[in-house]
């Protein structure tokens, strides 16, 4: 690697709302995303809510000149609605399903049979390795109410880890996409704290776009003022995260978002705003300066965040034994009734009634025991993002405790001596 080596990467992100039979304008909305993306030629396109497959295969015919590769990430039921597309060649590419993703008697809301999940394209440019990620976690619906609290925290632990564990050959990371995490939220923090990320919105010098970086505006016309709930002037869930993991340094240049509308035309490409950044990305040899690394304050801020998540975790692994130990009863009470029925099916009296209620018993029986096996799997899965965060809870308390005495010292030497 070249010691003057740099590069820009220009990044594109948005959730396009693209779900079929229930989205507004659908057909015009993707032919006008196309065009921009050809016209703006960026470096990578990353997409979420894209759950027409008929869709993306429209926008990769669209894009095949501009953005030779692409790929869409299929998962669950309804697919992840994840899909990429990229003006170099990718390396390699790797999904992960969250193992949490709501409840499956919510029909309603859908997210339990999308399988939301976390994209991973590798690509080297210039013989640089750049770790890509696009995701959408679970959605809030309630803020007052929010009843996926539980399982969105342990989306971003999971999301958090697979980052850390998969860049770890990478030169630079970028994570983009629809998180459903206001800034201050404890799973946003956590996934910032754990992975290092950086927030465009915050570091970048030029900003343009909608106030407060907010990707959710009541100017849209696709947006009520429901889906804003008590943020009526807007709010910010869709992110571009980024930071440099070996000898490179990487910065934002600039930011912008749309704000209601494409550049181009009065009218939206979808109920959220897209996120346009630039990278800049260049060499920078490691200095040693043991009071500049990672230290105890910068620690304290993890351990205090997991900390308040694995409460959180743990008040929802209560709730899921609960709803286990609740539904285990009402099986033990319909196998009873079962019981009771045949015996009155046996005789004469009775026989016509029993043999008509056997039928509901036995439907309330397997309804109780899925509803028993679901929650039973979502306490496993809670107690398991619990147990990694207590893992590394003690791991980064311990090496506070050890080092933050010595490493006070000898930085207090340093300016010392430097005095």
């Amino acid at each position: 690697m070249k010691l003057n080596f740099s590069l820009r990467l220009r990044v594109f992100n948005l959730n396009c709302w693209d779900i079929p039979y229930l989205s507004k304008h659908r057909a015009d909305r993707m032919k006008r995303l196309g065009d921009f993306l050809n016209l703006e030629n960026f470096d990578l396109a990353l997409l979420e809510e894209v759950w027409s497959e008929q869709d993306f295969q429209y926008l990769r015919q669209r894009l095949s000149i501009t953005y030779p590769d692409a790929h869409y990430f299929r998962s669950g039921m309804i697919g992840s609605g994840l899909c990429v597309f990229s003006k170099h060649p990718i390396q390699e590419i790797f999904q992960h399903v969250y193992s949490l993703n709501g409840y499956p008697y919510m029909f309603h809301h859908g997210d339990w049979f999308c399988g939301k999940s976390v994209g991973l394209l590798v690509l080297r440019l210039s013989g640089l390795v750049l770790n890509a990620y696009v995701t959408h976690l679970h959605a809030e619906y309630s803020r007052q109410k929010d009843i996926y609290f539980a399982h969105r925290v342990a989306q971003a632990w999971e999301l958090a880890q697979f980052i850390h564990h998969t860049s770890k050959n990478a030169d630079v990371v970028l994570l983009c996409g629809d998180l459903n995490m206001h800034p201050k939220d404890l799973g946003c923090c956590l996934l910032k704290e754990w992975t290092g990320l950086h927030d465009a919105f915050v570091e970048t010098e030029d900003f343009k776009g909608s106030d407060d970086g907010c990707t959710m505006v009541p100017k849209n016309c696709y947006v009520s003022q429901q889906d804003l709930g008590p943020f009526p002037s807007g709010i910010r869930i869709d992110y571009v995260l980024y930071k440099a993991v070996s000898e490179f340094h990487v910065c934002c240049e600039t930011l912008k978002t749309t704000t209601g509308c494409d550049p181009h035309s009065d009218k939206p490409f979808s109920d959220h705003e897209a996120l346009m950044a630039t990278l800049y990305v260049k060499h920078s040899p490691p200095q040693e300066d043991p009071c500049t690394a990672r230290g105890p304050p910068e620690r304290s801020d993890l351990i205090s965040v997991l900390r308040e998540a694995r409460t959180e975790l743990g008040l929802g692994i209560a709730k899921a034994r609960w709803w286990a130990a609740f539904s285990g009863y009402v099986i033990v009470w319909g196998l009873s009734l079962l019981v009771l029925l045949c015996v009155l099916a046996a005789g004469e009296e009775a026989r016509e009634v029993a043999i008509i209620l056997c039928t509901p018993s036995v439907g309330l029986v397997l309804v109780a025991g899925a509803v028993y096996l679901f929650h039973k799997q979502e306490a496993k899965g809670l107690c398991r993002a619990q147990a990694e965060m207590l893992h590394v809870l003690t791991r980064e308390t311990e090496t506070q405790d050890r080092g933050s005495e010595p490493h006070l010292a000898y930085c207090l030497q340093q300016e010392g001596d430097r005095a």
